[in-house]
């Protein structure tokens, strides 16, 4: 049965999103962006109100919500800030899930129960300077010694690593193997040989913490390995089709957000007498472009079904990413143009808005590496 109606509960839990993100996030937002830093006190606050585990258990202290919950989350945090969502993101999607789907009972109470019930927060460390798109490229060892395993290398790009408490770190444990060799270890943030850099400039997404992070000669004990040896790379294939929803989700907020701010602005602008939404050039603007970000919205909420259900859904998951991406990045820049002048200014959120939606078609997957699996599934 295809549904295209959200629960009474999805609802209320779309208006706790939408209020908390205006009424707490939206008056940083601007801020945020300005200093290239996140707000602890808004983190705390994030933390208290459920947003970092929302699609896991309430047995490990999470909110007990589906994935399609967890995608309104993404979209209304995302329509104000997407700093805010990707932090969401990562912890949820990506630390979380690796340790949700492969950790042991010890484990998760250890370390899935604190992640879910806001007292920390999670990173995944994957990319180094030489693995992006090519994970196989990790050049990062962990070496067995008794009862520890001994971690050397180095990570990059590693989102919320300048705060977060609880790393999920992928390394070889066998450097003949390839990707069969890949292993992924808990290393808590605290451990000896664990170094974060500075955040790393960037264009957008600015006040998220993005950092390097570096491992050398860290001792972590044999009992925080996920899955086993070797499976490493399943554990983060697995992770990243997970978090490409997420990422959908956040470029639909992303590309809402910024149509939303365009209308309000062309209602009131007026140029030649009258308000500038009152040309068709404008009616026609607005209309092709909120439809294709209902086509995202419904993408997303197809891929975070099927995963609810249980179904493949890492092909919908990529098409809901590449689609909805691209849909983020041509929205905030028609939004940025409805605007004028006004919208190159940083007085307006949609040039931040466009800076952001770029980056939607880079991590969790470039968009030329979802045309890959998108293609390679219907091939096979």
């Amino acid at each position: 049965m295809v549904e295209f109606k959200l629960t009474q509960e999805q609802q209320l839990a779309k208006k706790l999103f939408h209020d908390f993100a205006e009424n707490e996030i939206r008056p940083l937002s601007r801020q945020m962006d300005e200093e290239e830093k996140f707000d602890m006190e808004l983190l705390d606050k994030m933390k208290k109100y459920g947003l970092m585990g929302i699609p896991y258990s309430r047995e490990y202290g999470g909110e007990g919500a589906d994935t399609l919950t967890y995608t309104l989350a993404m979209e209304e945090v995302s329509k104000v800030d997407a700093s805010a969502g990707i932090t969401i993101s990562v912890h949820t999607s990506l630390c979380c899930s690796c340790i949700n789907d492969y950790a042991t009972p010890g484990q998760k109470e250890q370390y899935l129960r604190p992640l879910v019930n806001g007292s920390k927060i999670g990173c995944f460390g994957l990319t180094e300077p030489g693995a992006g798109t090519d994970a196989g490229g990790v050049k990062t060892t962990a070496r067995r010694e008794g009862d520890n395993y001994i971690l050397n290398g180095q990570k990059v790009f590693t989102t919320n690593s300048g705060f977060a408490d609880i790393f999920v770190i992928f390394a070889l444990t066998d450097r003949t193997l390839g990707t069969k060799g890949m292993s992924a270890f808990i290393v808590e943030r605290n451990t000896p040989g664990l170094s974060v850099s500075k955040d790393i400039p960037r264009m957008g997404i600015r006040a998220a913490s993005n950092a390097e992070v570096a491992l050398v000669d860290v001792v972590v004990p044999a009992a925080n390995l996920l899955g086993g040896e070797g499976k490493g790379y399943k554990i983060a294939m697995g992770a990243l089709a997970g978090g490409r929803i997420g990422i959908g989700a956040q470029s639909v907020g992303i590309a809402q957000g910024a149509l939303n701010e365009a209308i309000k602005y062309v209602k009131e602008r007026k140029q030649f007498g009258k308000p500038i939404a009152s040309f068709q050039n404008t009616q026609f603007t607005i209309a092709s472009l909120q439809t294709k970000i209902d086509a995202a919205r419904l993408m997303v909420w197809r891929a975070a079904k099927a995963k609810d259900d249980h179904e493949n859904y890492a092909p919908l998951a990529a098409m809901c990413k590449l689609f909805a991406s691209d849909v983020a990045v041509e929205v905030t820049r028609f939004a940025v143009q409805l605007l004028g002048g006004y919208g190159y200014s940083r007085e307006y959120p949609v040039e931040r808005m466009y800076r952001d939606a770029k980056i939607t078609e880079i991590y969790e997957g470039t968009s030329e590496a979802m045309k890959m699996i998108i293609g390679g599934g219907l091939l096979r």
